[in-house]
């Protein structure tokens, strides 16, 4: 791509933050500054507002979001999900993956950029902090390489402290997430002697945050990450990602005054290298491992193309291909594909959503018991029931056959199931003997809660038969 590289594919070889040796490479990337990161900076901090007020958001009575992996419960919406629903979160789950997917093969990686809780955090929580304890990059460098001062001391143990208290805040919320804040406040005021594996959990989430925010870093996005690493495979030349117009800037050149240039628009200046968060050069091609696509080089691009009056766009959102045959960005048919895809699967998962029962009934026949016939004519089996409810809203539940008629009593006086729990039962369901057709019947149950039919169940009944 660039006329300076012998070896335009070099880079790939190898990542920035490594060095030939196999040794950490601290990236010290420049403060940025320009119009996409004021954008950047209002989308992050909506989202951090979304997050640390998420869990007091209710629908219904219940949270917006929580996702108790230990009791197997998670509430979307204010719509509970029990092990029951795994197909609906399933389905939910693939179409998520799929708009990822989509999403990568038209815009590249910015969701890693603008959207990824990790870069928020890093870029627009904890990097600023290091700017305003310990200053710019250069400040930052000389900081760290300075003897032991008591300017050096007091600066590092400000922002480590801050850090952690800002750790230790991103633990409680993501508990609030799992167990709910009612849950967590009580941890809270509670005696710690009455919450031990709690608090350790607390203590252990804190500790893993501050290590991600203050030593791993980029690591994360480079290393850890399985979106990085599977970009390249989703993108192509048709995809809108950060790129550098080298058909523009090369051949590269210094700026020098009083002399006609001849060189391309990029006067080498490094700033787009110096702003990186993952340290690497833009230049030297589309679609690096490591580019997260967060546009900090294109406002330190357009800053410098502004000082030697040059126009915007020397890096930019743009596709190769449109950089390569100067054609303007077009759908494709990968994306017309994965766009049905999208649709069915969120036209599937809203239909599963929309016919989804607030009660889920387990109805089965009681193992080892025959069937009883009365003096009546009927011919009674004996059934256990589960009901589990998904509201937040106490049920009283009635049963009665719908097909064919008979009756059904309740061994217990009646069936109360509780706001987001189970209760179990058992009970006769009666069948006169010349309604039955066969020596196994199928039979249909109505749960009913007052006059409202809330699901309906059919289970086997066993006869003498005709």
């Amino acid at each position: 791509m660039s006329t300076i590289l012998k070896d335009p594919e070099a880079f790939r070889d190898t990542i920035s933050t490594v060095d030939k040796d196999g040794k950490r490479v601290w990236v010290y990337p420049k403060k940025p500054s320009g119009k996409l990161y004021q954008y950047r900076k209002y989308v992050s901090y909506m989202l951090l507002t979304m997050l640390f007020t998420g869990p007091f958001w209710k629908v219904n009575g219940l949270p917006v979001l929580m996702l108790n992996f230990p009791a197997r419960k998670f509430i979307l919406f204010g719509q509970i999900f029990w092990p029951q629903d795994f197909f609906i979160l399933l389905l939910g789950f693939m179409a998520l993956v799929v708009f990822i997917i989509l999403f990568t093969v038209v815009y590249g990686r910015v969701f890693c950029g603008w959207i990824c809780p990790q870069t928020i955090f890093m870029e627009m929580v904890f990097r600023r902090i290091e700017y305003w304890i310990e200053g710019d990059a250069p400040q930052q460098k000389a900081l760290d390489r300075a003897p032991l001062s008591f300017e050096k001391l007091w600066k590092k143990t400000a922002k480590h402290t801050l850090f952690i208290g800002v750790s230790f805040v991103i633990a409680h919320t993501f508990l609030a997430y799992i167990i709910g804040v009612e849950d967590l406040w009580q941890i809270v005021t509670d005696s710690p002697a009455n919450h031990i594996g709690d608090l350790v959990s607390l203590v252990m989430f804190t500790g893993v945050f501050y290590f991600i925010f203050a030593r791993f870093r980029e690591q994360v996005c480079t290393i850890v990450c399985p979106y990085g690493r599977l970009q390249g495979v989703m993108q192509d030349k048709q995809t809108i990602t950060v790129a550098y117009d080298y058909q523009r800037g090369e051949p590269r050149g210094k700026l020098r005054k009083n002399q006609e240039r001849t060189e391309g628009d990029c006067i080498d200046c490094h700033q787009c290298v110096q702003v990186c968060p993952t340290g690497i050069d833009i230049r030297n091609g589309a679609q690096q491992m490591e580019c997260i696509n967060c546009t900090a080089c294109i406002d330190v691009c357009n800053n410098i193309m502004d000082l030697i009056n040059k126009p915007h766009g020397l890096i930019r959102m743009t596709s190769e291909e449109s950089i390569e045959q100067k054609k303007p960005w077009k759908v494709t048919p990968r994306v017309k594909l994965y766009t049905t895809v999208l649709v069915l699967l969120m036209t599937a998962f809203g239909t599963l959503l929309a016919t989804r029962s607030n009660v889920d009934a387990t109805i089965l026949r009681t193992p080892g018991m025959l069937y009883q016939q009365t003096d009546k004519g009927t011919v009674t089996n004996l059934y256990n029931i589960t009901l589990i409810n998904k509201t937040d809203s106490q049920l009283p539940i009635t049963l009665k056959l719908i097909s064919p008629k008979g009756t059904i009593k309740v061994v217990q006086t009646e069936l109360v199931l509780p706001r987001q729990g189970l209760v179990e039962g058992v009970f006769f369901a009666e069948i006169p003997k010349n309604s039955l057709e066969s020596a196994s019947s199928e039979i249909k149950i109505g749960v009913y809660s007052g006059e409202q039919l809330i699901t309906t169940e059919t289970t086997k009944f066993l006869g003498p038969g005709k």
